[in-house]
């Protein structure tokens, strides 16, 4: 799908967001990092690129994230484009969360901006960022070094993830699914419930699917492929399908929506975790955890 031009956010956003952003400043970081090198660190021969990924731009960025030039810019421009504040919005998704984790799994995690907060509120939680751009995980491990938080950042796709069942007990995602066709979205709560433990929650923030359903003119602003089907869709109905219960959306600053939901606790064997190093390479093999819920 060809990207329009002369869209509403190059006529008019582009303009304003560039005047309020240090552009030498990102040129000077992004002429600092041999991406290619870095990202090889993560990159992983098992991972296949989906075509609704590698096929289209986002944000108006040619070659989509799959460029270091979507790691450099994502995070000025987003500072921007989440009213009334990236951080208010995002710790909506952070309070959100009521279970007790040891261990988070945070999918789409880009440049990490969530995954941090994440690490923050709970800091004794094991806490992965995964990511189909090799290039937003360079960025991300910057930021969470320069923060001094310890977060293991993995290359991988949302949809199968290739990580073992029920080894953690909270599965986030930011932003994503606005960036996904319905059907991705559906298999990617799937492969949630089946990444968690029994009482294990998921917790999904993005657009407020309700304000763009009623807004058309939003969907053109910021050169999403798949907005207009997003908008057109449930989370909600999405995780009822995908097996969770006690599934509940609430308004974040009208633009926004948090959608959690829960896999329900069961009388059937649950695993116990076992603490084990973390090998940014082979995390399959790391046990289930336990998080103050006895089945």
């Amino acid at each position: 799908m060809a990207v329009r031009q002369d869209t509403i956010w190059e006529r008019f956003l582009s303009p304003v967001v560039r005047l309020l952003i240090d552009e030498d400043g990102l040129r000077r970081y992004a002429d600092s990092i041999d991406w290619e090198k870095e990202g090889d660190r993560f990159r992983r021969d098992d991972v296949i690129i989906p075509l609704y990924y590698n096929s289209q731009n986002f944000h108006g960025i040619t070659g989509g994230y799959l460029t270091y030039n979507a790691a450099v810019t994502y995070d000025p421009i987003t500072q921007y484009v989440l009213p009334p504040n990236e951080t208010i919005v995002r710790q909506a998704l952070v309070d959100a969360v009521k279970v007790k984790p040891q261990r988070i799994l945070d999918l789409g995690c880009g440049t990490g901006s969530t995954t941090l907060m994440l690490k923050r509120a709970f800091p004794e939680a094991e806490v992965i960022g995964l990511d189909l751009s090799p290039y937003m995980l360079v960025r991300a491990e910057d930021k969470a070094r320069n923060a001094g938080l310890d977060i293991v950042w993995r290359h991988g796709n949302a949809e199968k993830t290739g990580l073992r069942d029920a080894t953690f007990d909270l599965v986030t995602a930011s932003l994503l699914f606005h960036e996904t066709p319905d059907a991705v979205s559906l298999e990617i709560l799937r492969e949630s419930f089946r990444l968690l433990v029994t009482g294990g929650q998921v917790v999904i923030l993005d657009g407020n699917q309700k304000t763009l359903r009623q807004l058309e003119w939003l969907n053109d602003v910021f050169e999403e492929p798949y907005i207009r089907e997003y908008a057109a869709g449930s989370v909600d109905a999405n995780m009822g399908a995908a097996g969770f219960q006690a599934v509940r959306s609430q308004d974040v600053w009208w633009i926004n929506q948090v959608t959690s939901g829960v896999k329900s606790i069961a009388t059937e064997n649950v695993r116990h975790y076992t603490p084990t190093s973390i090998d940014n390479n082979d995390l399959e093999g790391l046990g289930s955890p336990a998080f103050g819920i006895i089945a």
